[in-house]
């Protein structure tokens, strides 16, 4: 044996893991603490001035303390790269998913970034905002990663701008938004899959070696089969009060794109963006490409905690009106559906103030001509009243409302348009299509072009002309039914622009005509609806007031749609209404439908004289809790997968009063119902707090022993048995603090 070639051998074996534990430090480098109430982020650059994520978990305290936190983790994979690179390049020392990939102007493919200034800016709204340069020291690309810090909230807006001074185009082939890095170990992922009548379908799983991708290619109703909402858990899945979990959505209306990586160190590496696919991006020049935001919300205290966060966070700084009023309505479609006339419907004002809502909505239908909107194969894209349904026009039905005491509102869908309709026959070049291929509908109608100016200017002047010519026109619903198939602009094709920008100068240049809409009409509320819920994020909520959850409004699929909604969403921009689907009773569909923004779409004059009283006073009840239910703090109590009672309840900020909901979900095994008590969350344990029963139907006595008192500690920790079964599957509890 050669002692000294084995002990040459060791001390070679030593300084290399000497060398690849402190390859990424320097002495000198560049550290930057992003900090939530909870949380550290810490960016740090490594020995060759490239920007990691060296850190993303609990607060650190010390901030003296920051520049040993890379001394401890060594995550330099020779064989790839570095994993836990802050925004990862494509073509030079990366050999893993990219969070940014270019062709230069002269060709090369390669791009490499590196750190070279940061700000932080206090912002009015009360949050932080970072601003970190990263440059490539070869080509002249700047790359500057955003982070907006809602320090109280535990939330994060990441994204990025992209710009250059090459002398030509910077072809983008990926541009994320966010790069995020996870050291806790075991990943789960919570995501919604979607499709009409079913939306936010929940799909959790563990995350194992590889990339798991969620993804859309639908154009405009982006989140028709899958939503870029999400939910990432350590250890196990998701749970409501217990474990580290970040509540995540991709704010951008349009095709997306979001990898889960479980790379070789079993840590998460996490990209999300918009989707790249047929969407190669050629930047000019001087040109700044600013991506969408990826919101995320972080807790070590579950679903639960993050969820108020959001919803506190998204009222206060991203909702429009997020903190004020919703109007309840009256809609004609399951009552009317097409065949409609001006005595139908000044007959349903009645309706709608016999039930006590604040608006009458006309939906699809009241427009088109030469081809009248009979049904749904002709008219769209013809907005003027039809003569035959509405000889007086929308003026008229306004002023009707109004000696009603209702407001009125209308439904459009401006960004499509029926082959069948004269829109179509005088601007054939303004619809977006494949002239060598046959057209493909869905709904019968095809969508318009929003990367021309022309169709922006269009489809802004059928808002505004409504507006113009009733300026007491009082809610917009905003449909959208179909999706982008032969992907092909006539516009870009004459403007020499690459058609692979179609997706997103779409999405674009439907932000431009709401913002448009939004600077000469800031307060009117608009609800966003898309063949029921295919649109849903935080960058349309910047101009609608709200949107409609599902075209599923069986009472019981709501329970559970509403449910998966309520992780992201605050419940004043959820519309629910109550109507004919599903076999559940009046009062159980009330009751689902006021955990949101309450509607009906029913006849009333063909209610029961005992089912009209019930929806008055259960209109009354809704009045007085309603700012509870949209301003309030969502407790989820019982999950309606798990348990065969689904329970969660609103608390006011003062925790002086309380909206609780109970729901039968389960009629199989009824003997599980009444066991035992369900524990409130969300009181102070230290009032008292007395219990009524409301939304009872006339007639029915309570089986709750109303006006017994119980403090809050009591009920958190024991809870009430709440007295749900089969002859009674849902009941709503008021709670008042006893002072």
């Amino acid at each position: 044996m050669n002692t000294n070639k084995n002990s040459a051998c060791k001390l070679k074996q030593l300084l290399l893991v000497i060398v690849l534990v402190f390859s990424n430090i320097t002495t000198n480098a560049t550290i930057i603490p992003i900090h939530t109430k909870d949380f550290s982020l810490l960016l740090q650059t490594d020995n060759e001035n490239r920007l990691i994520l060296s850190y993303f978990g609990d607060r650190l305290a010390n901030n003296d303390e920051l520049k040993y936190v890379s001394d401890m983790f060594n995550f330099t994979d020779e064989n790839i790269g570095i994993c836990n690179s802050a925004y990862t390049p494509s073509g030079t020392w990366n050999l893993s998913e990219p969070a940014l990939k270019v062709i230069h102007s002269d060709g090369n493919n390669s791009l490499e970034l590196k750190y070279d200034s940061h700000t932080i800016d206090p912002l009015t709204n009360g949050a932080k905002q970072y601003t970190i340069v990263l440059k490539d020291p070869v080509y002249p690309i700047e790359v500057k990663l955003f982070y907006k810090v809602f320090e109280a909230e535990n939330l994060i807006e990441q994204w990025t701008e992209i710009s250059h001074n090459e002398d030509g185009i910077l072809r983008m082939q990926k541009y994320a938004s966010a790069n995020l890095y996870f050291t806790d170990k075991d990943p789960y992922l919570k995501s919604f899959h979607n499709q009409w009548a079913m939306e936010m379908q929940a799909n959790s799983q563990r995350l194992t070696r590889g990339i798991k991708t969620l993804d859309s290619k639908m154009g405009s109703r982006n989140v028709m089969l899958q939503s870029q909402s999400f939910i990432v858990s350590f250890g196990h899945e998701a749970k409501e009060n217990t474990g580290k979990v970040m509540l995540a959505q991709l704010a951008w209306s349009g095709n997306f794109k979001i990898d889960f990586e479980v790379d070789s160190y079993d840590n998460l590496r996490l990209i999300a963006g918009i989707n790249p696919h047929a969407s190669e991006y050629y930047l000019k020049p001087k040109e700044v490409f600013e991506t969408p935001a990826l919101i995320y919300a972080l807790s070590n205290n579950g679903t639960g905690e993050a969820s108020r966060n959001m919803h506190n966070w998204a009222r206060e700084h991203r909702v429009l009106d997020g903190q004020g009023e919703r109007l309840t309505l009256l809609n004609n479609w399951e009552a009317t559906y097409f065949d409609f006339n001006e005595k139908k419907i000044t007959k349903l004002f009645k309706d709608a103030q016999e039930i006590g809502v604040d608006l009458f909505l006309l939906d699809d239908g009241w427009f088109g001509n030469k081809y009248p909107r009979n049904n749904d194969d002709a008219g769209l894209g013809d907005w003027t009243e039809n003569k035959k349904k509405l000889p007086h026009g929308i003026g008229y039905l306004i002023k009707e409302a109004h000696k009603k005491d209702i407001k009125f509102g209308i439904w459009i869908e401006p960004e499509m348009v029926n082959p069948e309709s004269e829109l179509y026959e005088n601007h054939p070049d303004w619809v977006i299509k494949q002239s060598q291929r046959p057209e493909i509908y869905q709904r019968d109608q095809l969508v318009l072009d929003l990367t021309n100016p022309e169709v922006q200017d269009f489809v802004y002047g059928v808002v505004d002309r409504l507006f113009t010519d009733n300026p007491e026109l009082a809610f917009i619903k905003w449909d959208c039914n179909s999706i982008i198939h032969n992907a092909h602009s006539a516009y870009l094709a004459k403007e020499n622009t690459p058609q692979s920008h179609l997706y997103i100068d779409y999405t674009k240049g439907l932000y431009k005509v709401l913002e448009r809409l939004r600077a000469k009409y800031p307060k009117v509320p608009m609800m966003l609806c898309a063949g029921g819920g295919g649109r849903a994020d935080y960058n349309f909520l910047q101009y609608f007031t709200e949107f409609w959850v599902s075209d599923n409004t069986d009472p019981l699929e709501r329970v559970f749609q509403q449910w998966n909604y309520s992780y992201f969403y605050p419940s004043i921009v959820t519309d629910n209404h109550v109507t004919n689907w599903g076999n559940q009773s009046l009062k159980y569909k009330v009751d689902v439908a006021s955990m949101g923004k309450l509607g009906f779409d029913i006849v009333a004059s063909e209610l029961s004289k005992d089912e009209l009283t019930f929806c008055t006073e259960a209109v009354k009840n809704y009045n007085s809790f309603k700012e509870i239910i949209w301003h309030g703090d969502q407790y989820r109590l019982q999950n309606p997968y798990d348990y065969d009672v689904a329970s969660l309840l609103y608390t006011s900020k003062e925790k002086d009063r309380i909206i609780m909901f109970s729901y039968l979900v389960n009629t199989r095994v009824l003997y599980h119902t009444k066991t035992e008590p369900i524990k409130l969350n969300g009181l102070d344990a230290n009032k008292q707090y007395r219990v009524n029963e409301i939304n009872l139907f006339p007639n029915t006595l309570s089986q709750i022993k109303n006006e017994q008192t119980y403090s809050g500690d009591f009920l958190m920790k024991v809870g009430l048995n709440i007295p749900v079964d089969e002859d009674n599957p849902s009941v709503v509890l008021e709670l008042t603090e006893v002072k």
